[in-house]
């Protein structure tokens, strides 16, 4: 199994099947933390801070790698934590670029 941290994302526009259950929770024990919603269409994980200078500097930097993956995630932002929310809505489901993206999000605190 290749190190997710050290893949990048694909273009993905549709025309490709989301990954079933079974390779979602194989690639999950590359994103450390991160858990698959009952669907099995979406990952999650919730980061927490020590204040609100801490959470604002992982929301940039995790932005960083947004861009420079070309794949975005669904963001919940509050005082001293941040919810990360992956998918890949043009196939409505989980793509390799989710865990890509949540492998990279984890090395930016040290995971």
């Amino acid at each position: 199994m290749s190190d997710l941290k050290q893949e990048h994302c694909k273009p993905c526009e549709g025309g490709v099947d989301p990954l079933d259950r079974t390779a979602a929770q194989n690639l999950l024990s590359q994103a450390r933390g991160w858990t698959l919603n009952d669907p099995a269409t979406e990952i999650s994980r919730t980061y927490s801070f020590k204040n609100f200078y801490e959470t604002m500097a992982f929301v940039n930097a995790l932005a960083w790698v947004a861009h420079k993956e070309d794949h975005h995630p669904d963001l919940e932002v509050g005082y001293k934590r941040c919810r990360v929310r992956y998918t890949t809505h043009a196939i409505k489901g989980l793509s390799m670029n989710d865990f890509i993206c949540a492998a990279k999000v984890n090395d930016l605190i040290g995971e």
